[in-house]
This record gives C-alpha cells, structure tokens and sequence, in this order.
C-alpha cells in the first residue's frame, strides 16, 4: 500500500481556547514494535481533549502529543511484532493520542474490529467511554445484575455507556441531568432520571430504595459531590470517580464511610499500560462487541464535525448541551 508522505492533523502552539487549535501538516508517524498504523476515518473528542488543549493535562512520556484518544479506521501498516490484524481491516481504537490526524499509530492490543453493522463514526464512539466503563464500572467497582446505581452525568458519553451496560445486565440505573429535556432522554434507555437543578439526588435515591441506598455510584462531578455520593450508597457500596469536572478537593466525614463499610475508588485510562488496555479490549470483544452487534446497546451520536472544525467541537464540549458522543469528521 502507497502512502502518502505527510498528512494533516490538529496543531496546538500554545495552550488557551479552543480557537488555539489549527490545522498542520507533518510526517505519518511510523508504527513500532506492536502497533499498527491507523488511517482514520473518524476520531471521537473527550474532556480529556480540552483539559490538554488548555495545558492542564500533559501526555505521559512517549505518547503522541497530538490530541486524540480514540479512533475509527482502516489498517494500512503493522509494526514488526503485531499480530491479528493486517492491512485493510476496519478498527476501531483506544489511542495514547495523536487521534486527531489522518493517520496514527496504536498498539495492537489496543485495537478491535468494528462491531457488525457498524461505520466509522459509530466505531469511533466505542473506545474511550466503553474502556473507561468496563474497566471502572465491572472491573473495579463490581456491578452485579441484582445491584442499582447512580450515574452523574447521565447525557454525558460516558453516562449513557454506563447506563445501557448496567441496564442490559439487569440493574437499576438512577442518572442524574440538568434539564427536563435530557432527562427525558435517559428515562428512553430504562433509567431513572433526577433533574439535579431541580431535585437533591441524594433524597431521590433515599425515598426511591427505602433509605438504603445504591451499591455503586459513578461520579465525574468530584468535589461537591463526594459527602452527598457517600450518603447516597448502601452498605458495602461502591463510589467510582472517574473525572472531577468541579474540583478535585473536598473534605469528606469518613463515619459513614467506616459505618457503611464503603469502598471508595477510581481511576484514569491514558496512564495505564499496553498490558492493561489489551487485557480490557480482549473483555470488551467476549463480553461487549456481542451487545453492539445485537443492537441491545448502541453509541450515542450528538454532532459530527469535520477535521478543521475541531475548535466547533471543543466549544460544544465545553457547553455541556450536548447528548451523547461528539465526533470529528477525518477521512473518507
């Protein structure tokens, strides 16, 4: 296969608002060890995008510092060491940056084929939101079918990945949102919705199960949340952060926490090694790609923009009035 010898991707000089983004042209970048080169059809825009946009979070060492952590599109090459894929198949995958381009390297491990029935957008909206679910949601925090939960954020990428999954294993889903139309829209995927502007969630919860509480919450407000999120769990109950959209600092009562007998947790994707993404992309394929394919779960698609309009999509993120993924528009 040809390639070409440069391509476009999203530039940032210096760090600032979304308009500090610009459109460049450098080298393909060349696939190492395991990776493979990706020519991307589509790429996905995630918070963590506009938090490096803004110089707030640096790549970790050896990462592309172009944005970018997931993608839809075509294998062209393949590193020395990789295996199971080859030139032509259709992935979709978890990147360690450098999305925003026409083409970006990523190990194997960290790639899967689309879905049945899937195109490149829908692809392009798996990675970041189901990784980040799977690995917080049923790895550490231990949903089981016959638990409830309450997720903040319900509109959010994330929210409705976590709704869907627990919901098609078989548990209770509360979700918070902050306006009447975007709760209307959870309660179409099966969960309760609590319009926080309007209602304390923590009483919501309360009156809903009786005064025992959720056995997980999954949090990316942080700080003002923590104390209501700890009243809000059942005992034994699972507090999950996975962002801290409004601080990262709180000063929390830890008696209920002993009480309770809680266990309070979380984590980041892009740290985590090769190993540990590989290990839950091959859970995704056995225990996800199946509810894909069957249309039992499915992305949400908010708006989709091209390329050079990439400041348009990082301006709509910051809003919070979108529903669901935001996507960029890369290749053909």
């Amino acid at each position: 296969m040809i390639l070409p010898e440069t391509m476009r991707y999203i530039s940032v000089p210096h760090p600032g608002t979304p308009e500090a983004m610009v459109l460049a042209t450098g080298p393909l970048p060349v696939p190492h060890g395991d990776e493979l080169l990706i020519r991307v059809q589509a790429a996905g825009v995630n918070r963590p995008d506009v938090m490096q946009r803004q110089g707030l979070y640096p790549p970790p060492p050896g990462a592309s510092p172009i944005l970018g952590l997931e993608v839809a599109g075509e294998v062209v090459a393949l590193g020395p060491m990789a295996s199971g894929f080859y030139p032509g198949h259709k992935v979709t995958a978890l990147c360690n940056g450098g999305g925003y381009a026409e083409y970006v390297a990523v190990p194997c491990g960290q790639c899967l084929r689309w879905p049945d029935g899937y195109d490149a957008l829908k692809a392009a909206a798996l990675p970041e939101n189901f990784f980040t679910i799977w690995a917080n949601l049923f790895e550490m925090a231990a949903l089981k079918p016959e638990e409830s939960l309450l997720v903040h954020g319900g509109t959010s990428g994330i929210g409705l990945t976590a709704i869907q999954l627990a919901r098609a294993q078989g548990s209770a889903v509360f979700a918070t949102a902050g306006t009447d139309e975007k709760c209307a829209f959870i309660e179409c995927y099966g969960a309760t919705a609590i319009n926080y502007k309007t209602q304390g969630f923590e009483q919501v919860v309360a009156e809903a199960t009786g005064g025992r509480g959720v056995d997980v919450v999954l949090d990316m407000v942080g700080a003002p949340y923590v104390q209501r999120n700890i009243q809000s769990l059942a005992p034994r109950g699972r507090l999950v952060q996975v962002a801290f959209m409004q601080g990262s600092k709180a000063e929390i009562d830890l008696l209920p926490v002993m009480q309770k007998r809680l266990n309070l947790t979380g984590s980041t994707m892009r740290p985590r090694t090769a190993e540990e993404k590989a290990a839950i992309a091959a859970a995704l394929k056995h225990k996800v790609w199946p509810l894909l394919a069957q249309g039992k779960v499915t992305p949400v698609i908010d708006k989709v923009f091209a390329l050079e309009r990439a400041a348009e999509a990082h301006a709509l993120m910051q809003a919070s009035t979108h529903i669901g993924k935001i996507l960029l528009r890369v290749g053909g």
